[in-house]
C-alpha cells in the first residue's frame, strides 16, 4: 500500500537540515526568490525535473518545494558509515558512476511509493548556462512506472554559486520558479517518453527565460 507522506523521521531530519542550514543560506546569502509553491503536491509521490547549474541544487531545491526530495548520490558516499546515514535519512540513494541501472530506479520507485518526491535533473549533468539541453528520458520512464506526476522546476543563477578559482560559493542572486505539474506518460514506448521528455524541456526553459523574479 502507498504511503501518502514520508516517513517521520525523514521529516523530522529535513526540517533539523533546512531551517538552521538552507533556509539562510537561500534566503539570505542567494537573496534566494521562490515562484509557484502552489503548485507543489502537499502529499504523494512526485518527480522534481530541472535544470541543473550547481553542486548546491538539490538542498535548495528541497527547501523551495518544502518537502523532502531524495536525490542519487555518487555511491562511494555510502561507504562512509556516518554519513551514509546522514544522507539516506536526508533522502538519498547511491548510483554507480555513469550508470543508472535497475537498483537506482528500483530505489527512486520505493521513495515514490513512500510518499516521497524524487528529483531528476533532466540532463543528467550541470549545464554552463542552466538551460536545459539533450534530456533524457529517465525521469518519464520513472514517472510512467510509477504513475506519479512530474513537477517542473527551474533554478535560475545557481550556475553562478560556482565559480572557478573561487573557494567559496558565490553570493549570487537565485531564484526557483515552479511550474504546473504534468502528468505522467500513458505508458513506456519511447515515442510517449520522449514526448513527456520534451514537454518538460520546453516547461523548465520557458522558467528560465523569465530570469530573476
Amino acid at each position: 500500500m502507498s504511503r501518502s507522506r514520508e516517513p517521520f523521521i525523514n521529516l523530522v531530519f529535513y526540517h533539523a537540515f533546512k531551517q538552521p542550514f538552507i533556509n539562510p543560506f537561500f534566503y539570505l546569502y542567494l537573496q534566494g526568490k521562490v515562484v509557484g509553491k502552489e503548485h507543489v503536491p502537499k502529499t504523494g509521490g512526485f518527480i522534481v525535473v530541472s535544470n541543473h547549474g550547481s553542486n548546491f541544487d538539490p538542498p535548495l531545491l528541497s527547501a523551495a518545494v518544502m518537502r523532502p526530495v531524495a536525490y542519487m548520490a555518487k555511491a562511494e558516499l555510502f561507504e562512509v558509515p556516518v554519513l551514509k546515514n546522514a544522507i539516506k535519512l536526508y533522502g538519498a540513494y547511491p548510483v554507480k558512476r555513469g550508470a543508472v541501472d535497475r537498483a537506482t530506479i528500483r530505489s527512486a520507485l520505493d521513495y515514490l511509493e513512500n510518499g516521497w518526491g524524487v528529483g531528476i535533473f533532466l540532463t543528467g549533468t550541470r549545464t554552463a548556462d542552466g538551460k536545459v539541453v539533450d534530456p533524457k528520458p529517465g525521469a518519464a520512464l520513472i514517472a510512467a512506472k510509477a504513475q506519479v506526476p512530474l513537477l517542473p522546476v527551474c533554478l535560475w543563477g545557481t550556475d553562478s554559486i560556482e565559480q572557478k578559482g573561487k573557494k567559496f560559493p558565490q553570493s549570487t542572486p537565485v531564484t526557483i520558479r515552479i511550474g504546473e505539474l504534468i502528468p505522467p506518460p500513458t505508458d513506456t514506448k519511447r515515442s510517449e517518453l520522449d514526448r513527456v521528455t520534451a514537454l518538460c524541456t520546453t516547461k523548465i526553459n520557458q522558467l528560465h527565460d523569465l530570469g530573476r523574479f
